[in-house]
């Protein structure tokens, strides 16, 4: 007999606290989460290196299925308002075990990813304010990154709306701080006062074939990351006022705001640097907006290392949202031992998986950085298999989970089947060259192989592996969960009636 949507058995005795936030808080916390200023950092001299001019088209193109899974996000959160998202949403679809491995996929990419986007934030911080020495001073780094790690944690703790309070003015730092180096940087290109071999931006540029060939599918590999965390609005869903809409809607306005956001930067540091200086820095990562901070502002270089500083700093503390909340899922549906679902008595947050997800996260950041700080860029890269395998089962899941609606419209049919399984079949294809590339220890930061792979790639296998392994044993021990059945949306239900 099919499950009924409603009924997800009795409530827990503590909820999180409804109504805390607007749509605006969790469209900032959606957007913080990505780390925009942190992101197109990153990932921009590698692409201009991959495609030359041509990167804002790559950053444009790397922007559809992260629209198409976006919807998928907004229409499974009208009909299930979970925090646990992909993990609620593909177990009713697809399964307890499929849907055990989705939220496996997204409490990792928490850990992977915390130590690493506070190391950044200390860094940069150090470097805007003039203490070049004490950014250079590893140990220095490593405990001002664990205690920042702390500090972020103890704010997702406190309260939600507390946090939103926070990444307001985080977002409102990180965007003026872009902006006006965009602004500069495209003023001195046609004032021909720049200082590199500066282009005049043209809109060809934004053609994502111009490149083409393997080139293309490279860029793209890093073009569709930049865009991840959107979601984290969408964990939020039990917190929200309009819980059935708000979330949704912001997932979607923020990879809207993303694509503006990164096209606009990609086009002023193309057109400032030229493709040939970004090319031949792409190693620097994230640091060639310190170099470009300098050329292009002089003395007031300072604004766009606050703005990666800022950047980072927020989304140390959102990416922590979608990993807890997913934990505390698991635990309300006996995924994962019970203790993971408690909720503070007080601030209504769950204070149990957040500090669980912080205290691995350091224990990882700690011990890969000191392994190597190549390693630690390693276990990013490997993000992206994390990413793409979860994403890609969510937009399969929609379609699966709205299959008695799909026939009903043509926009049902496209909006909710045909677009959440192209972005999810463009994920999967990504998945799989992805995979390719790590496969190749030459294509790592380190440069050296692992039992014979690149770095990356042993990561992700290691982390799939101990998943499966952990998923048995609580298949074992506690079988409760693996008595749910896949169920169906009744379209009464996404229609607001009755069923």
């Amino acid at each position: 007999m099919t499950k009924d949507i409603t009924d997800a058995g009795p409530p827990p005795e503590a909820s999180l606290k409804p109504n805390a936030i607007g749509f605006v808080d969790a469209l900032v916390i959606g957007l913080n989460a990505t780390s925009p200023a942190y992101s197109v950092a990153a990932v921009i001299g590698p692409i201009v290196a991959l495609v030359g001019i041509y990167a804002p088209g790559v950053m444009l193109a790397s922007f559809v299925p992260m629209l198409l899974i976006a919807s998928a996000f907004y229409y499974l959160n009208k009909v299930d308002q979970d925090c646990g998202t992909t993990f609620s949403w593909v177990t009713r679809a697809m399964g307890p075990w499929a849907g055990w491995l989705g939220g496996w996929a997204i409490t990792m990419t928490g850990v992977l990813v915390v130590g690493s986007l506070a190391d950044v934030a200390v860094t940069f911080f150090l470097l805007a304010v003039g203490l070049d020495s004490w950014a250079d001073n590893d140990v220095v780094r490593q405990v001002l990154t664990v205690l920042l790690i702390v500090v972020m944690t103890a704010i997702c703790v406190i309260g939600i709306d507390v946090s939103a309070k926070v990444q307001n003015v985080l977002i409102l730092a990180q965007v003026v701080c872009l902006l006006a180096f965009a602004v500069v940087a495209l003023y001195r290109v046609y004032a021909d006062t720049g200082t590199l071999d500066a282009i005049d931006p043209e809109f060809s540029w934004l053609d994502p074939f111009g490149a083409g060939g393997a080139s293309l599918t490279g860029a793209l590999l890093l073009g569709v990351f930049i865009y991840w965390g959107w979601e984290s609005a969408v964990n939020l869903t039990e917190e929200v006022e309009d819980s059935a809409v708000a979330p949704g809607k912001a997932a979607v306005w923020s990879t809207v705001l993303l694509l503006v956001t990164y096209v606009a930067v990609a086009f002023a540091v193309v057109a400032y640097a030229g493709t040939d200086y970004l090319a031949e820095n792409a190693a620097e990562e994230e640091f060639i907006f310190a170099l470009l901070a300098e050329e292009a502002m002089g003395d007031w270089d300072w604004v766009v290392l606050l703005a990666v500083s800022t950047s980072a700093l927020a989304s140390t503390q959102t990416t922590i949202i979608p990993a807890s909340r997913t934990g505390l899922s698991m635990a309300r549906r006996h995924a994962l031992p019970a203790h993971f679902g408690h909720i503070h008595p007080r601030f209504r947050t769950p204070d149990v998986s957040t500090w669980w997800v912080a205290g691995i996260a350091i224990a990882w950041y700690l011990v890969v950085y000191n392994i190597s700080e190549n390693a630690l860029f390693d276990s990013l890269t490997a993000l992206s298999l994390l990413i793409a395998f979860y994403y890609a089962l969510t937009g399969v899941a929609c379609a699966v989970y709205y299959r008695r609606q799909l026939t009903r419209s043509v926009p049902d049919l496209l909006l909710i089947g045909v677009g959440p399984l192209i972005g999810a079949g463009l994920l999967a294809w990504l998945l799989v060259e992805s995979v390719q590339d790590m496969a190749d220890p030459a294509n790592s930061v380190t440069g050296s192989d692992w039992f014979g792979l690149g770095p990356p790639l042993v990561i992700g296998i290691g982390i799939a592996v101990v998943g499966v392994i952990l998923m048995v044993v609580r298949r074992l021990t506690a079988p409760a969960f693996w008595s749910e059945h896949p169920s169906v949306v009744d379209p009464a239900l996404v229609d607001g009636k009755e069923s």
